[in-house]
């Protein structure tokens, strides 16, 4: 693993302020249950979370379960869906998921990550986003944002998704880790954007050391590790 940017002592107090940010924060996907919302993350792939949510607001009421999206059908659910990319793939899957949760976990969303990746249309980081949100396990699911996020932050620099994830773990505080996934997305949602990061708002500034910054902003602040 390789070295990190931070001390022990900055990586708290970065995480400390996103908490004073949004103490609770949310994911922006809209669902009802564990099994709405393993669909809702199956269908973002490639996708918005705005666009997401349009269709499944139609979508959920018919079909918030397995069996309902079962009797739905293929073709029903890809008339709810036909404004998100892929709907046609993402269809099929959500389709079969639904019939393997049905014949396999008794019509549940299984609470195991390795269970939800055999599903269809379901990689690693939707069981995380799963394992996270509908059960309470912390995770880090690694999505475009995070994995931005931990290399131009030095945060957690790795080649790959899974990199980043193991590096991200092993390195957040433990009390942290839990909502680590949410304020990561949101901060590299809204202020650590991809093509340039809005450093004059950003609560973590004069702690960050990316090696490109859009402002000058003051040295990292110097902390006394507990």
């Amino acid at each position: 693993m390789p070295r990190s940017r931070y001390t022990q002592a900055e990586l708290r107090e970065i995480f400390e302020r996103f908490r004073k940010q949004r103490p609770e924060p949310k994911g922006e996907l809209d669902h009802v249950n564990a099994y709405t919302l393993l669909v809702a993350v199956v269908l973002s792939a490639q996708a918005t979370d705005v666009g997401v949510n349009k269709a499944t607001a139609r979508l959920f009421p018919v079909a918030d379960t397995p069996q309902k999206m079962l009797a739905l059908g293929e073709d029903g659910l890809r008339e709810h869906i036909k404004t998100i990319g892929l709907y046609r793939q993402k269809a099929k899957n959500v389709i079969r998921l639904s019939q393997i949760l049905i014949d396999d976990f008794d019509g549940e969303v299984p609470r195991d990550r390795d269970a939800l990746t055999t599903l269809p249309g379901v990689g690693r980081k939707t069981a995380n986003v799963v394992v996270s949100m509908a059960f309470g396990q912390p995770t880090i699911a690694v999505d475009t944002h995070i994995f931005r996020l931990g290399n131009r932050l030095g945060l957690a620099p790795g080649k790959t998704v899974d990199e980043v994830e193991t590096i991200l773990e092993r390195r957040i505080p433990a009390d942290y880790l839990y909502h680590a996934h949410h304020w990561l997305i949101l901060h590299g949602r809204y202020v650590c954007k991809a093509r340039k990061p809005d450093c004059e708002v950003c609560i973590i500034a004069d702690l960050c050391k990316a090696k490109e910054k859009t402002c000058d902003v003051p040295a990292p602040i110097a902390l006394i590790e507990d």
